[in-house]
């Protein structure tokens, strides 16, 4: 193998040398550099998009809190008019009900008059009828007609008793 050659060393080292200077200034010149300019190019825009991601969570935590206030807000509005409207219909209901209970009292008196007067007149009947056969028993009775006054006046004293 020639690199093992020792006679052929010492002029490999001397191009191993300049080889590498070469290579070393060469990299040194142009491709460090270059490498340079990428990464912070890189760094450049990495710092940007962190900067525009914090910029977007500020938007979108403002956004948010105010989605959550509107929110609240419609909460609250909801609040209020189911509070507005339930206040009207116990109103409406109050109402009503002061009406029905209003009407069912004058049905009721109505209905009590009718029903004093039905009594008024069933005891009229009654004690007519009541004149009558007292009369007609007298009459069997004794032989003799009971005027209707004194048979009223029995009538009416039975009555007085028994109401």
């Amino acid at each position: 193998m020639p690199q093992l050659d020792l006679a052929t060393f010492p002029p490999q080292l001397i191009w191993l040398a300049i080889s590498f200077i070469l290579l070393y200034v060469l990299m040194a010149k142009v491709g460090l550099p270059r490498v340079g300019e990428a990464l912070l190019a890189r760094r450049t825009r990495i710092n940007g998009d962190l900067e525009k991601a914090a910029q977007m969570k500020n938007e979108a935590e403002a956004v948010i809190a105010a989605y959550e206030k509107a929110l609240s807000e419609a909460r609250m509005q909801a609040q209020i008019t189911l509070r507005e409207t339930m206040e009207q219909l116990n109103a409406q209901s109050a109402e009503r009900q002061r009406k029905v209970v209003e009407e069912l009292g004058k049905e009721t008196a109505a209905a009590e008059k009718r029903i004093a007067q039905a009594k008024t007149e069933a005891l009229g009947s009654v004690r007519e009828v009541a004149v009558e056969v007292t009369r007609a028993a007298a009459q069997k009775l004794t032989g003799r007609d009971i005027d209707a006054a004194r048979a009223g006046a029995a009538v009416d004293d039975v009555m007085r008793e028994r109401v």
